[in-house]
């Protein structure tokens, strides 16, 4: 089963368009977890089988991992997602972006160590960057086009024959890279009007939306903006929302009952402008 099969099913299977973004900080994390080895893997195998009916796809943040040198257990976490909850993609945000046998070395992390789905990259070096990628045809190539962050606008709004380079990725990914239809793009929350001109020049591409939640995207204008003609299309993230949510321990919550809520939440709030 290629990825773009699997989101599509997954889609269809948990009604929904909720990515969970997978973004541990250990300062974050509970107390009585923090002092563990595994504390990172322990954390967010709580999260994923809190959330895993709840959504789309995860996406692991390969950062939050080898800044503490826990690498290991972001494989541990990728291989249990695959055991526990096989039906789920794995999107590895790795925003890798070199050339020739560079990016192969990239491209077998993403692919071999860590087991993803669908790892997410930088166009800024062209197609020579993104080649290798595409030699698994099984796996997604996710094209960062125009993203949730400010500074984005610095390059993404630049014109290249009259129209904003973001759009030139767009179109380029759509009509020259996507070749054995495996790609898709990054486009933000935060910008909704964009967000509404990328799926006009890529018609039913799958999209990651960054930027709701922490990042105070709107989902309304979100859903509207990017979802397809069957009302999906998207992966829409939620990282720090989902898995920092207050527990209410009058309640009987604990951290990953906290999460789940909060991705029900999210999930029916996305539902709600799907139609």
């Amino acid at each position: 089963m290629t990825f773009i099969d699997k989101l599509s099913a997954a889609w269809t299977a948990n009604n929904s368009l909720l990515c969970v973004g997978l973004d541990p900080d250990v300062n974050k994390i509970p107390s009585h977890l923090q002092h563990q080895p595994d504390a990172i893997f322990a954390f967010c195998k709580a999260i994923i089988d809190a959330t895993a009916d709840t959504a789309c796809a995860f996406k692991p943040q390969i950062a939050y991992f080898s800044a503490l040198r826990a690498e290991d257990q972001l494989e541990a976490i990728c291989d249990y997602i695959r055991s526990a909850h096989p039906t789920i993609p794995i999107v590895l945000d790795a925003k890798r972006g070199d050339i020739g046998a560079t990016a192969e070395q990239y491209a077998r992390e993403a692919y071999e160590r860590y087991g993803a789905d669908a790892v997410t990259l930088s166009p800024y070096m062209g197609w020579d960057s993104v080649a290798p990628y595409m030699e698994w045809k099984d796996r997604g190539a996710i094209v960062l086009c125009r993203t949730s962050n400010p500074g984005g606008s610095d390059l993404q709004f630049m014109t290249v024959d009259g129209k904003p380079l973001y759009q030139h990725v767009a179109r380029l990914v759509a009509d020259k890279w996507n070749t054995n239809g495996q790609c898709a793009l990054v486009v933000g929350a935060t910008f909704p009007d964009e967000l509404a001109q990328v799926r006009s020049i890529v018609g039913g591409m799958p999209l990651l939306v960054p930027g709701i939640g922490a990042q105070g995207g709107d989902i309304q204008a979100t859903v509207n903006a990017g979802k397809t003609a069957n009302g999906s299309g998207m992966m829409i993230n939620s990282s720090r929302a989902i898995l920092y949510a207050k527990a209410d321990e009058a309640a009987g919550e604990d951290f990953a009952a906290a999460a789940r809520r909060v991705a029900i939440e999210t999930r029916d709030a996305i539902n709600r402008f799907r139609v």
